[in-house]
């Protein structure tokens, strides 16, 4: 048996359609349900469907009445702050083009970003590094939240495969890339709601990660929202350690977060959550010791599902359907996955190779902005190639292997080591450097820098100089000094033999 799993068909998204209008059908026949709830130390900012609804579309009216036209490009530059979601829907609301960044990006990172996407309009929270110099006029998250008294504007309704939205995220290059999403993709990810999340109206949806990702925008807001649930976004700055009495305080039905932040919350004693049912974990690879953990402390099962920027999440393990021990899950109802070999074709179940999609996904991007050689480069025939190594059983399950590439994780976030690399290569005293992934406990890894140097390393000084340059979460948080990379016979950089290189403890 070949190693494919095909569960289509899946509904046809309906024309025509509007990403934003979507999402908050179900929110507008209950007016009144809190629909969103930003948690703070001292209560929680709570806005219900009514008031989002408004504020969504007042936006919506304020960004066209400032002269944006529909397909226009919206740079976003906010932190977990009511402002994001009503930027991100507003401007779709409207037709316009959102595209989310993280706000911990630098003012030469976020200049980059850019000038890649040409923005007409930048909104903006306090604080936020903005591009230097400035392409285009820049809107204050508050101001944009006063746009809440206009009049509500009409849904851009359309065609769905037109632009929704952007986002970036990282090449084997080095060079992070636009991916490009249709109005569509809010209506494909009904096959991860049935697959992996189980969000229902009466849930409380708490996620750890960071708005602008698309795995907090999607399941910590979007999907809660398209079932008419409540989303629970904790106040930027929230350390893992206050999560636990945050989901105990506001009734959390549902957590979601990378696996790293469930491994810092069991390292203290965990509330009774009664109210919890599942957890949901993605963005790097779920330890099977960290599920059990889990679940033995908390009674409640914790889901994986494996995903990118490209289609967002396509396998998964689910209530209806657990993951086996050490298997990431199955593919989704509705997607159509394989294993590839070398010749672009499936391999019998049991056999390593390569995870696809098929190209007809409903939830698959657009395409990477202005980089159609680069889009191509990533199909082969019919199937879309994710560059995630795995294993398909018998049964349909699949365990993940790893990354094709070079790409490392970082608190969940894909980083290319080539960007690392350039922003250390003008360290002083710092004559070749190199970077990778390396193992630190069981189940957890960080980004290890090996420098070659003529003087012992400061790692104090060196993150201040390197935290200029890049956002915290691609800062190496170890540093190590060697007299020399490693490197073959035709003089490559063997990258997975630097780990071998990290000093062994007493």
């Amino acid at each position: 048996m070949l190693s494919i799993d095909d569960r289509r068909p899946f509904a046809s998204c309906p024309a025509p359609f509007n990403l934003a209008a979507h999402v908050l059908a179900a929110g507008g026949a209950q007016p009144d349900k809190v629909a969103l709830a930003v948690l703070k130390p001292s209560g929680a900012e709570r806005w219900s469907y009514a008031r989002l609804i408004a504020a969504v579309r007042g936006a919506g009216t304020g960004l066209l009445a400032m002269g944006l036209e529909p397909g226009d490009r919206v740079l976003m530059r906010l932190g977990n702050e009511t402002a994001f979601p009503v930027a991100f829907l507003g401007a779709i609301a409207a037709g316009l083009v959102p595209v989310p960044t993280n706000a911990q990006l630098t003012e030469t990172e976020i200049a980059r970003l850019a000038g890649r996407i040409a923005p007409r309009l930048i909104v903006a929270g306090a604080g936020v590094a903005l591009p230097s110099p400035l392409p285009c006029p820049v809107l204050a998250a508050a101001d944009l939240l006063a746009m809440e008294r206009l009049a509500p504007c009409a849904w851009d309704m359309g065609d769905p495969e037109r632009l929704a939205y952007v986002v970036f995220t990282s090449g084997t290059s080095g060079n992070p890339m636009a991916v490009a999403h249709a109005h569509r993709a809010i209506w494909a990810r009904g096959m991860m709601r049935a697959g992996w999340e189980g969000f229902e109206a009466a849930d409380r949806v708490l996620h750890a990660g960071a708005l602008n990702w698309t795995y907090t925008l999607g399941t910590g807001l979007l999907d809660p929202w398209t079932v008419g649930a409540t989303a629970l976004v904790p106040a930027a700055g929230t350390a893992p350690a206050a999560l636990p009495l945050l989901l105990k305080r506001f009734d959390a039905t549902v957590f979601a977060a990378v696996p790293g932040v469930y491994r810092q919350m069991l390292r203290g004693s965990l509330p009774e959550m009664p109210k919890l049912r599942r957890g949901l974990s993605a963005g790097e690879k779920l330890a099977p010791s960290l599920r059990e953990a889990w679940q033995a402390a908390t009674g409640t099962a914790l889901h994986e599902a494996l995903g990118m920027s490209e289609v967002s999440t396509y396998l998964s393990g689910c209530d209806a359907r657990p993951a086996p021990p050490g298997a990431a899950g199955f593919a989704q109802p509705g997607r159509c996955i394989a294993v590839l070999g070398e010749g672009g074709q499936p391999v019998p179940r049991g056999s390593e190779g390569v995870l696809a999609v098929a190209r007809d996904d409903p939830g698959l991007m657009l395409g990477y902005l202005g980089a159609p050689d680069v889009t191509a480069s990533r199909f082969a025939g019919d199937w879309f190639v994710t560059g995630d190594r795995a294993v398909m059983a018998s049964d349909g399950a699949v365990t993940t292997l790893g990354r094709n590439d070079d790409l490392m994780n970082a608190g969940g976030f894909r980083v290319a080591p080539a960007e690392i690399e350039a922003a250390l290569a003008h360290l002083p005293g710092v004559h070749e450097v190199a970077v990778a992934e390396v193992p630190v406990a069981s189940g957890a890894t960080v980004i290890a820098a090996f420098c070659v140097s003529d003087r012992m390393l400061e790692p104090e000084a060196l993150d201040a100089q390197v935290s200029v340059h890049l956002a915290r979460w691609k800062v190496p948080r170890m540093w190590v000094r060697v007299d020399r990379l490693p490197r073959g016979a035709n003089g490559k950089l063997d990258r997975k033999a630097l780990a071998a290189l990290v000093p062994k403890g007493p």
